[in-house]
């Protein structure tokens, strides 16, 4: 991080790893969750349905995490198993990506799908040509892991985004995402950590687009401007510029800062996501909201292995393992509701 000093930044703090650790993943899933049912909705919708995002809404108010809480944390599993061997890491994520598609889960991505589909083939290059957004939502755990280590930031990012997608836009939006979750990890404001991880970004529509949304955050645009000019899909270019935009105008404040991401519509869940596991890593799990953190769901991938497998990579132990019975259980059990929700998305 000295390149963030030197460039004058204020308010940096020494690095509390257990702190910064904790709260990108389950600022991951308090994101993921919150968005989970205005996935695919305009903001119109959003706002006459649901008002703000102040409670989950899928089924009671209990949250439930998809895929990018998922993989967010098979992509932790696979760093605390290989903290020092970004291709042995990459396997490890890439069998672990193999095994987690058995269990049938839900709102996967078509890259990533082809990816697992790839994996459980037993091939070793599994990643497509997609600028999805799967590789970047996914990434900000490797930013905070490697908070210290520029390098190993670099090369385990590119490792693992190349599991499921290759495209040279999905690839830099990883490595932005784990840029500003570094950053934030220090306690740099939110404008200098987008300001830190597009400093590293050469691919020129995706530096655009993040030189546009910082330019609209320093300039207080609206969300709906923002929203408008950045695009709210899953394409890895508008996933980062719009999350980039919701973090530096409002990621002080990590509530408000999903609140916003989900209002602007689009792939909510995802962006929101993204936002959330930056905002943790600035404000450590104690600056999400307690009430919602209590209503995440237990069990895999549920809010005490997402803090098991946090102390695990803080403090070098294997990750903690789960029940994947459970895990095949509680999605099959949950499809009727997100086809239910699917189809409510046709109404007017």
């Amino acid at each position: 991080m000295a390149e963030i000093f030197a460039e004058g930044y204020t308010g940096a703090m020494a690095l509390d790893r257990p702190r910064a650790l904790g709260g990108t993943l389950l600022g991951t899933a308090l994101g993921d969750a919150l968005g989970l049912a205005c996935e695919g909705l305009s903001a119109r919708t959003i706002a006459r349905r649901f008002g703000k995002a102040d409670r989950f809404r899928l089924l009671g108010r209990t949250g439930f995490v998809s895929d990018d809480t998922e993989l967010a944390a098979l992509t932790a599993q696979a760093l605390a198993l290989f903290p020092n061997d970004p291709e042995r890491c990459a396997a490890a994520f890439r069998r672990s990506l193999a095994g987690w598609l058995l269990r049938l889960p839900w709102g996967v991505g078509l890259a990533t799908l082809r990816a697992g589909g790839k994996a459980l083939l037993g091939l070793r290059e599994t990643g497509v040509a997609s600028a999805g957004n799967g590789a970047c939502t996914r990434a900000p755990i490797v930013g905070a892991f490697f908070a210290s280590d520029p390098a190993k930031r670099r090369a385990f990012g590119e490792a693992l985004a190349r599991v499921t997608h290759t495209d040279p836009r999905a690839v830099e939006a990883a490595l932005f995402a784990a840029e500003v979750a570094a950053s934030a990890s220090y306690g740099v404001h939110p404008e200098k950590a987008v300001e830190a991880g597009l400093a590293l970004v050469t691919q020129p529509e995706l530096k655009t687009a993040l030189e546009k949304a910082a330019a609209l955050a320093a300039g207080g645009a609206t969300l709906d401007q923002a929203a408008g000019e950045l695009g709210v899909t899953g394409y890895s270019v508008h996933t980062a510029a719009l999350a980039a935009f919701c973090f530096a105008r409002w990621g002080a404040d990590p509530l408000l800062a999903i609140q916003k991401t989900i209002a602007a519509g689009g792939d909510t869940d995802s962006i929101a996501a993204l936002v959330g596991a930056w905002a943790g890593a600035l404000s450590g799990e104690e600056g999400l909201d307690h009430d919602l953190m209590d209503a995440l769901c237990g069990g895999p991938f549920g809010r005490a292995h997402l803090r098991a497998l946090a102390s695990a990579l803080a403090h070098g132990r294997p990750p903690p393992r789960y029940a994947w019975p459970l895990a095949l259980a509680r999605n099959l059990a949950l499809y009727p509701v997100i086809l239910g929700h699917g189809l409510r998305r046709l109404l007017p």
